[in-house]
């Protein structure tokens, strides 16, 4: 389809963080940008504040009355009122990922792929794109907090050869429908088995998507990951943290809670770099990010510079908090790994302090996959808070409910309680480190945490 000559796009399922930036490139480039969603957040209403039409019910009489193109994101359900009306009418319907693919194809595409970790290293790297004054579009998959948006676009990226960071989403096995000239897989654990069933699956799905570089192009793959490349026709590099790999840090030291380390590279070592961001998991993601840079060009002190000035992901470990006794941290985290990391990365941080986590399981199916993982990541706290389980698309299973976690953590202080009861909750604790985490709408209780906390209670 030729995006060029749509002059009126609507989007089921607009607030999505993937879908919201493809509205606002759409918007950018003079469309009328119209949308449904089931709720209002912030993010939407930021939409409605750029101009675009959204409304937050199931209603054909508020679409508008003429639409070019439908943008669809996997999480719809089929039955959809809407979707069925554009059906109906026979309107050009295409998923998010088919956009995003048919949009990279006339860029230089740097696609970030993995079960964790891409949306802050392709955050990153569209930062130092940007830094450098190099011409860009970037659709990310979180907010960035050094530009407040979750889509970046240079002034010239219409009018020369740009860049294109895109993050390549595994879920629905979305990310094979891009082409890119770089590619880099930060992980492949085992996720989303509702869609691959098998690690083997999902490994074998990453594998395919390494087959989808250009030829002549680069991958960036993260030793040990499991991920087996598929193509001959790209130059493959590795990296890790602090493995012997072509990229890879050394002499990692911690100062006043910020990493120093020096880049080793294939051309040989770079002193003097300095993490923006808190965690040695985001030291691996800047040696990742810092790979990305080298390949295309940019010099040592622009790559330096960029690591030094990001300021992350909102809602990737984000500090919401910190005044005497307290510290409050919010993360996305939603799957064993990333809880695991987000744990240590703040007992690093914090050594001897008390961490109270709040957690929402998000899924009914992630749940049951890894309710062993859950309750062995959650048991790294000191005091657990565990809330129900926020469903997204899924119909309950029956069995499923956040008590099967709860029970197999072993610690002696947890409680279950709902999302109106957590703030008298906190208060009765009086937490040291507070942490919420999780992919559901949780995020929706950071300001009121922020606000009872603030005021010294």
């Amino acid at each position: 389809m030729d995006l060029n000559k749509v002059r009126s796009v609507y989007f089921i399922g607009i607030g999505g963080i993937g879908m919201s930036a493809l509205a606002r490139y759409f918007a950018m480039k003079g469309v009328t940008v119209s949308g449904y969603d089931k709720t209002s957040t912030p993010l939407t209403q930021a939409l409605t504040d750029e101009g675009m039409n959204i409304h937050y019910e199931e209603n054909v009489h508020l679409l508008p009355k003429k639409t070019d193109l439908v943008v669809l994101t996997p999480a719809v359900p089929t039955e959809n009122k809407e979707l069925q009306y554009f059906l109906k009418e026979d309107v050009p319907i295409l998923k998010r990922s088919e956009v995003l693919g048919i949009i990279s194809r006339d860029y230089k595409t740097i696609a970030v792929a993995g079960t964790h970790g891409k949306t802050t290293t392709s955050t990153l790297i569209a930062h130092m794109l940007k830094s450098a004054g190099k011409p860009h579009i970037a659709f990310l998959g979180g907010i960035s907090k050094n530009y407040g948006s979750n889509f970046l676009i240079s002034d010239d990226a219409f009018r020369s050869k740009a860049y294109c960071v895109v993050e390549a989403d595994e879920f629905d096995r979305s990310f094979l429908r891009l082409s890119p000239d770089i590619a880099i897989v930060t992980s492949a654990d085992a996720d989303h088995l509702d869609i691959y069933e098998t690690l083997d699956q999902l490994r074998d799905s990453f594998s395919e998507f390494t087959s989808r570089v250009r030829k002549n192009g680069n991958l960036l793959l993260k030793a040990g990951c499991g991920v087996i490349p598929r193509n001959p026709d790209v130059t493959i590099h590795s990296y890790s943290l602090h493995e012997e790999t072509d990229y890879h840090a050394s002499n990692v030291v911690v100062r006043n809670g910020k990493f120093h380390f020096r880049l080793v590279t294939p051309e040989g070592i770079e002193e003097g770099y300095l993490s923006g961001i808190p965690g040695s998991f985001n030291v691996e993601n800047a040696v990742a990010a810092a790979a990305a840079g080298h390949l295309i060009g940019l010099s040592e002190e622009q790559i330096k510079q960029a690591i030094r000035t990001y300021q992350g992901v909102n809602r990737r470990f984000d500090h919401q908090l910190s005044r005497k006794g307290m510290v409050y941290i919010d993360d996305y985290a939603h799957h064993p790994e990333e809880l695991k990391a987000c744990i240590r990365a703040v007992r690093e941080m914090y050594p001897g302090r008390e961490i109270t986590g709040v957690f929402q399981p998000h899924l009914y199916s992630r749940t049951r996959d890894f309710v062993d993982g859950f309750a062995e990541a959650l048991s790294l706290l000191d005091t657990l808070i565990l809330l129900p389980i926020y469903p997204a698309r899924e119909k309950p299973i029956p069995g499923i409910t956040s008590a099967i976690i709860f029970e197999k953590v072993n610690l002696k202080k947890k409680i279950m309680t709902g999302k109106a009861e957590l703030i008298d909750e906190l208060k009765k604790l009086k937490p040291q480190i507070l942490l919420t985490l999780g992919a559901g709408d949780i995020d929706q209780l950071v300001k009121p945490i922020v606000e009872a906390f603030g005021k010294g209670i």
